[in-house]
Protein backbone atom coordinates (compact mmCIF):
# COMPACT_ATOMS: atom_id res chain seq x y z
CA UNK A 1 0.00 0.00 0.00
CA UNK A 2 2.69 2.39 1.00
CA UNK A 3 4.15 1.62 -2.52
CA UNK A 4 1.61 2.02 -4.44
CA UNK A 5 1.29 5.35 -2.31
CA UNK A 6 4.60 6.02 -3.08
CA UNK A 7 4.51 5.93 -6.88
CA UNK A 8 1.03 7.81 -7.63
CA UNK A 9 2.85 10.79 -5.36
CA UNK A 10 6.67 10.34 -7.70
CA UNK A 11 3.96 10.06 -11.12
CA UNK A 12 2.39 13.29 -9.99
CA UNK A 13 4.93 15.24 -8.94
CA UNK A 14 6.72 14.14 -12.90
CA UNK A 15 3.69 15.26 -14.51
CA UNK A 16 3.36 18.54 -12.97
CA UNK A 17 7.47 19.16 -13.81
CA UNK A 18 6.41 17.62 -17.52
CA UNK A 19 3.32 20.27 -18.09
CA UNK A 20 5.70 22.98 -16.42
CA UNK A 21 8.00 22.77 -18.93
CA UNK A 22 6.37 21.71 -21.33
CA UNK A 23 4.09 25.16 -21.09
CA UNK A 24 7.62 26.95 -20.69
CA UNK A 25 8.79 26.02 -23.81
CA UNK A 26 5.17 26.73 -25.24
CA UNK A 27 4.96 29.91 -24.27
CA UNK A 28 8.38 30.98 -24.79
CA UNK A 29 7.80 30.05 -28.86
CA UNK A 30 4.35 32.53 -28.61
CA UNK A 31 6.20 35.31 -26.59
CA UNK A 32 8.68 34.88 -29.89
CA UNK A 33 7.05 35.02 -32.48
CA UNK A 34 3.81 36.93 -31.53
CA UNK A 35 3.91 40.66 -31.24
CA UNK A 36 3.30 43.74 -33.55
CA UNK A 37 5.69 42.01 -36.01
CA UNK A 38 4.55 38.36 -36.85
CA UNK A 39 7.73 35.83 -36.71
CA UNK A 40 6.71 32.64 -38.82
CA UNK A 41 7.63 29.77 -37.02
CA UNK A 42 10.25 28.68 -39.91
CA UNK A 43 11.96 32.22 -39.85
CA UNK A 44 12.08 31.62 -36.05
CA UNK A 45 13.96 27.91 -36.52
CA UNK A 46 15.93 29.49 -39.55
CA UNK A 47 17.08 32.69 -37.25
CA UNK A 48 18.11 30.23 -34.22
CA UNK A 49 20.05 27.79 -35.94
CA UNK A 50 22.65 30.79 -36.92
CA UNK A 51 21.14 32.18 -40.47
CA UNK A 52 19.68 35.58 -41.25
CA UNK A 53 21.89 37.55 -38.87
CA UNK A 54 21.25 40.53 -41.04
CA UNK A 55 17.50 40.52 -41.22
CA UNK A 56 15.29 42.23 -39.06
CA UNK A 57 13.36 39.76 -37.49
CA UNK A 58 16.95 38.71 -35.77
CA UNK A 59 17.19 42.20 -34.32
CA UNK A 60 13.50 41.95 -33.17
CA UNK A 61 14.06 38.37 -31.37
CA UNK A 62 17.64 38.58 -29.81
CA UNK A 63 17.40 42.44 -28.65
CA UNK A 64 13.94 42.98 -27.98
CA UNK A 65 12.04 39.81 -26.99
CA UNK A 66 14.71 37.41 -26.00
CA UNK A 67 15.91 39.56 -23.03
CA UNK A 68 12.10 40.49 -22.27
CA UNK A 69 11.18 36.55 -22.34
CA UNK A 70 14.03 35.70 -20.00
CA UNK A 71 13.43 38.58 -17.52
CA UNK A 72 10.24 37.70 -17.24
CA UNK A 73 10.75 33.98 -16.56
CA UNK A 74 13.29 34.73 -13.99
CA UNK A 75 11.94 37.36 -11.99
CA UNK A 76 8.24 35.63 -11.94
CA UNK A 77 10.36 32.71 -10.59
CA UNK A 78 11.84 35.23 -8.31
CA UNK A 79 8.79 36.86 -7.32
CA UNK A 80 6.91 33.53 -6.24
CA UNK A 81 9.63 32.34 -4.83
CA UNK A 82 9.40 35.24 -2.25
CA UNK A 83 6.15 34.26 -1.96
CA UNK A 84 6.40 31.17 -0.61
CA UNK A 85 9.28 32.30 1.88
CA UNK A 86 7.07 35.05 3.15
CA UNK A 87 3.88 32.29 3.41
CA UNK A 88 6.43 30.41 5.79
CA UNK A 89 7.65 32.75 7.88
CA UNK A 90 4.28 34.22 8.77
CA UNK A 91 2.57 30.78 8.69
CA UNK A 92 -0.27 31.84 6.17
CA UNK A 93 -0.86 31.17 2.64
CA UNK A 94 -2.41 35.18 1.72
CA UNK A 95 1.22 36.55 2.95
CA UNK A 96 2.61 38.24 0.33
CA UNK A 97 5.53 40.99 -0.91
CA UNK A 98 2.48 42.91 -2.63
CA UNK A 99 0.09 42.41 0.32
CA UNK A 100 2.46 43.22 2.96
CA UNK A 101 3.52 46.46 1.40
CA UNK A 102 7.17 44.78 0.90
CA UNK A 103 7.10 45.85 -2.99
CA UNK A 104 5.74 49.27 -2.02
CA UNK A 105 8.62 50.07 0.41
CA UNK A 106 10.85 49.18 -2.68
CA UNK A 107 9.30 50.92 -5.14
CA UNK A 108 9.53 53.68 -2.72
CA UNK A 109 13.27 53.61 -2.10
CA UNK A 110 14.07 52.92 -6.31
CA UNK A 111 12.28 55.59 -6.69
CA UNK A 112 14.02 57.82 -4.94
CA UNK A 113 17.16 56.52 -5.63
CA UNK A 114 16.24 56.73 -9.36
CA UNK A 115 15.49 60.50 -9.32
CA UNK A 116 18.72 61.32 -7.47
CA UNK A 117 21.06 59.44 -10.11
CA UNK A 118 19.28 60.29 -13.23
CA UNK A 119 19.44 64.48 -11.95
CA UNK A 120 22.78 64.24 -10.45
CA UNK A 121 25.43 61.73 -13.01
CA UNK A 122 21.92 61.32 -15.83
CA UNK A 123 22.52 57.26 -14.87
CA UNK A 124 21.72 54.78 -12.35
CA UNK A 125 23.41 50.42 -12.01
CA UNK A 126 21.41 47.40 -12.11
CA UNK A 127 23.25 46.73 -8.46
CA UNK A 128 22.29 50.27 -7.51
CA UNK A 129 18.45 49.34 -7.95
CA UNK A 130 18.77 46.21 -6.25
CA UNK A 131 20.15 47.64 -3.65
CA UNK A 132 18.36 50.54 -3.13
CA UNK A 133 14.81 48.26 -3.65
CA UNK A 134 16.50 45.61 -0.65
CA UNK A 135 16.57 48.73 1.51
CA UNK A 136 13.37 49.74 1.24
CA UNK A 137 12.13 46.02 1.56
CA UNK A 138 13.79 45.64 4.65
CA UNK A 139 12.37 48.76 5.82
CA UNK A 140 8.61 47.82 5.44
CA UNK A 141 9.85 43.93 6.59
CA UNK A 142 11.11 46.13 10.02
CA UNK A 143 7.75 47.91 10.30
CA UNK A 144 5.81 44.55 9.70
CA UNK A 145 7.90 42.59 12.27
CA UNK A 146 7.64 45.09 14.78
CA UNK A 147 3.47 45.09 14.55
CA UNK A 148 3.84 41.43 14.61
CA UNK A 149 5.25 41.88 18.28
CA UNK A 150 1.93 43.75 19.31
CA UNK A 151 -0.68 42.13 16.96
CA UNK A 152 -1.18 38.16 17.22
CA UNK A 153 -3.79 38.16 14.75
CA UNK A 154 -2.54 37.31 11.42
CA UNK A 155 -5.18 39.04 9.70
CA UNK A 156 -5.09 42.31 11.62
CA UNK A 157 -0.90 42.17 10.34
CA UNK A 158 -1.68 41.80 6.80
CA UNK A 159 -4.06 45.09 7.43
CA UNK A 160 -0.99 46.78 8.87
CA UNK A 161 0.79 45.96 5.89
CA UNK A 162 -1.36 47.05 3.24
CA UNK A 163 -1.16 50.31 4.81
CA UNK A 164 2.27 49.96 5.33
CA UNK A 165 1.76 49.71 1.44
CA UNK A 166 -0.60 52.46 0.72
CA UNK A 167 1.78 55.17 2.74
CA UNK A 168 4.49 53.86 0.64
CA UNK A 169 2.42 54.41 -2.61
CA UNK A 170 1.67 57.74 -1.58
CA UNK A 171 4.69 58.79 -0.53
CA UNK A 172 6.75 57.80 -4.02
CA UNK A 173 3.44 59.42 -5.56
CA UNK A 174 4.71 62.59 -3.99
CA UNK A 175 8.20 62.80 -4.88
CA UNK A 176 7.47 61.77 -8.44
CA UNK A 177 4.84 64.97 -8.99
CA UNK A 178 7.50 67.08 -7.68
CA UNK A 179 10.18 65.84 -9.84
CA UNK A 180 11.63 67.08 -12.92
CA UNK A 181 10.11 65.86 -15.93
CA UNK A 182 13.36 64.57 -17.45
CA UNK A 183 14.20 62.83 -14.78
CA UNK A 184 10.80 60.78 -14.36
CA UNK A 185 10.18 59.63 -18.29
CA UNK A 186 11.20 56.08 -17.59
CA UNK A 187 9.48 56.64 -13.99
CA UNK A 188 5.97 56.48 -15.03
CA UNK A 189 6.28 53.57 -17.19
CA UNK A 190 8.64 51.02 -14.39
CA UNK A 191 6.01 52.10 -11.23
CA UNK A 192 3.42 50.49 -12.58
CA UNK A 193 5.38 47.18 -13.42
CA UNK A 194 6.40 45.86 -16.87
CA UNK A 195 9.24 43.82 -18.28
CA UNK A 196 9.55 46.19 -21.24
CA UNK A 197 12.92 48.11 -22.42
CA UNK A 198 15.05 44.63 -20.86
CA UNK A 199 18.39 44.15 -21.97
CA UNK A 200 20.82 41.26 -21.78
CA UNK A 201 22.82 43.07 -19.75
CA UNK A 202 19.79 43.43 -17.11
CA UNK A 203 18.89 39.56 -17.66
CA UNK A 204 22.73 38.59 -16.43
CA UNK A 205 22.43 41.11 -13.20
CA UNK A 206 19.31 39.37 -12.43
CA UNK A 207 19.82 36.18 -13.01
CA UNK A 208 22.93 36.45 -10.62
CA UNK A 209 21.30 37.66 -7.64
CA UNK A 210 17.99 35.30 -8.29
CA UNK A 211 20.41 31.98 -9.00
CA UNK A 212 22.37 32.94 -6.15
CA UNK A 213 19.46 33.72 -3.80
CA UNK A 214 17.45 30.73 -5.59
CA UNK A 215 20.39 28.02 -4.58
CA UNK A 216 20.55 29.31 -1.08
CA UNK A 217 16.67 28.99 -0.85
CA UNK A 218 16.51 25.56 -1.97
CA UNK A 219 19.57 24.46 0.63
CA UNK A 220 16.95 25.53 3.23
CA UNK A 221 14.50 23.04 1.98
CA UNK A 222 14.58 20.76 4.82
CA UNK A 223 14.79 23.02 7.86
CA UNK A 224 12.13 24.94 5.65
CA UNK A 225 10.11 21.54 6.20
CA UNK A 226 10.56 21.10 9.61
CA UNK A 227 9.63 24.47 9.99
CA UNK A 228 6.07 23.84 8.70
CA UNK A 229 5.58 21.39 11.41
CA UNK A 230 6.25 23.68 14.25
CA UNK A 231 8.80 25.64 15.82
CA UNK A 232 8.98 23.09 18.50
CA UNK A 233 9.70 20.20 16.02
CA UNK A 234 12.30 22.30 14.12
CA UNK A 235 14.35 23.51 17.40
CA UNK A 236 14.12 19.30 18.14
CA UNK A 237 15.75 18.69 14.72
CA UNK A 238 18.78 21.33 15.05
CA UNK A 239 17.10 24.40 13.35
CA UNK A 240 18.19 27.39 14.98
CA UNK A 241 14.84 29.48 14.87
CA UNK A 242 16.11 32.95 15.12
CA UNK A 243 19.04 32.28 12.06
CA UNK A 244 16.21 30.40 10.14
CA UNK A 245 13.65 32.71 10.45
CA UNK A 246 16.01 35.92 9.80
CA UNK A 247 17.94 33.93 6.61
CA UNK A 248 13.93 33.48 5.37
CA UNK A 249 12.80 37.30 5.40
CA UNK A 250 16.60 37.77 4.15
CA UNK A 251 16.01 35.89 1.15
CA UNK A 252 13.05 37.19 0.52
CA UNK A 253 13.35 40.83 0.87
CA UNK A 254 16.25 40.08 -2.36
CA UNK A 255 14.16 38.29 -4.60
CA UNK A 256 11.66 40.97 -4.17
CA UNK A 257 13.56 43.60 -4.35
CA UNK A 258 14.83 42.36 -7.77
CA UNK A 259 11.62 41.93 -9.10
CA UNK A 260 11.13 45.56 -8.10
CA UNK A 261 14.52 47.19 -9.37
CA UNK A 262 13.91 45.62 -12.78
CA UNK A 263 9.95 45.66 -13.10
CA UNK A 264 8.54 47.56 -10.55
CA UNK A 265 5.89 46.47 -8.33
CA UNK A 266 4.13 43.18 -9.68
CA UNK A 267 0.95 42.11 -7.36
CA UNK A 268 -0.55 38.57 -6.67
CA UNK A 269 2.04 36.79 -8.04
CA UNK A 270 4.08 35.82 -4.87
CA UNK A 271 0.49 34.87 -3.07
CA UNK A 272 -1.12 32.60 -6.24
CA UNK A 273 1.56 30.73 -7.39
CA UNK A 274 2.53 28.92 -4.74
CA UNK A 275 -0.66 28.00 -3.83
CA UNK A 276 -1.62 26.89 -7.16
CA UNK A 277 1.60 25.04 -7.89
CA UNK A 278 1.02 23.31 -4.14
CA UNK A 279 -2.49 22.73 -5.04
CA UNK A 280 -1.19 20.67 -8.25
CA UNK A 281 1.28 18.86 -6.76
CA UNK A 282 -0.86 17.76 -3.82
CA UNK A 283 2.22 18.62 -1.55
CA UNK A 284 3.72 21.31 0.75
CA UNK A 285 7.10 19.45 0.78
CA UNK A 286 9.80 22.43 -0.10
CA UNK A 287 12.46 20.36 -1.89
CA UNK A 288 9.32 19.88 -4.64
CA UNK A 289 7.38 22.60 -4.35
CA UNK A 290 10.52 25.30 -4.39
CA UNK A 291 11.76 24.41 -8.17
CA UNK A 292 8.33 23.93 -9.64
CA UNK A 293 7.17 27.36 -7.90
CA UNK A 294 9.74 28.80 -9.68
CA UNK A 295 8.84 27.32 -12.58
CA UNK A 296 5.46 27.96 -12.58
CA UNK A 297 6.30 31.67 -11.64
CA UNK A 298 8.24 31.98 -14.52
CA UNK A 299 5.21 30.72 -16.83
CA UNK A 300 2.37 32.74 -14.79
CA UNK A 301 4.91 36.09 -15.55
CA UNK A 302 5.34 35.08 -19.09
CA UNK A 303 1.69 34.35 -19.86
CA UNK A 304 0.40 37.66 -18.51
CA UNK A 305 3.49 39.60 -20.62
CA UNK A 306 1.92 37.80 -23.61
CA UNK A 307 -1.35 38.90 -22.75
CA UNK A 308 -0.35 42.67 -21.49
CA UNK A 309 1.77 42.89 -25.14
CA UNK A 310 -1.03 41.80 -27.35
CA UNK A 311 -4.48 41.78 -25.94
CA UNK A 312 -4.73 45.47 -26.91
CA UNK A 313 -2.01 46.28 -29.14
CA UNK A 314 -0.49 48.11 -30.16
CA UNK A 315 -1.36 49.61 -26.82
CA UNK A 316 0.30 47.69 -23.80
CA UNK A 317 -1.40 46.95 -20.17
CA UNK A 318 0.75 46.81 -17.00
CA UNK A 319 2.05 43.70 -15.80
CA UNK A 320 -0.02 44.37 -12.59
CA UNK A 321 -3.05 44.75 -14.50
CA UNK A 322 -3.02 41.01 -16.05
CA UNK A 323 -1.49 39.31 -13.20
CA UNK A 324 -4.25 40.93 -10.63
CA UNK A 325 -6.94 39.76 -13.26
CA UNK A 326 -5.41 36.06 -12.78
CA UNK A 327 -4.30 36.21 -9.44
CA UNK A 328 -6.56 38.08 -7.60
CA UNK A 329 -9.40 35.50 -8.10
CA UNK A 330 -6.85 32.77 -6.54
CA UNK A 331 -6.91 34.18 -3.77
CA UNK A 332 -10.54 35.06 -3.22
CA UNK A 333 -10.53 30.76 -3.55
CA UNK A 334 -8.18 30.93 -1.02
CA UNK A 335 -9.57 32.81 1.51
CA UNK A 336 -13.19 31.18 1.22
CA UNK A 337 -12.16 27.62 1.21
CA UNK A 338 -10.14 28.62 4.53
CA UNK A 339 -13.24 30.01 5.80
CA UNK A 340 -15.57 27.15 5.27
CA UNK A 341 -12.48 24.90 6.43
CA UNK A 342 -13.42 26.22 10.16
Amino acid sequence: MDQSANLRRKSRYTLVFVLLFAALIGITILNIVIGSVQIPFGELMRILVGRGQDSVQHSIIWKIRMPRIFMAAILGGALSLSGFLLQNFFGNPIAGPFVLGISSGAKMVVAITMIFFLSRLGAVSSMALIVAAFAGSMMSVGFILLMSRRLKHMAILLVGGIMIGYICSAVTDFIVTFAEESDIVNLRGWSLGSFSGMSWDNVAVAAVVVGITGAAVFMLSKPIGAYQLGEAYAQSMGVNIKRFRIALILLSSVLSATVTAFAGPISFVGIAVPHLIKRALNTARPLVVIPATFLGGAVFCMACDLIARTAFAPVELNISTVTSVFGAPVVIMMMLKRQKGR
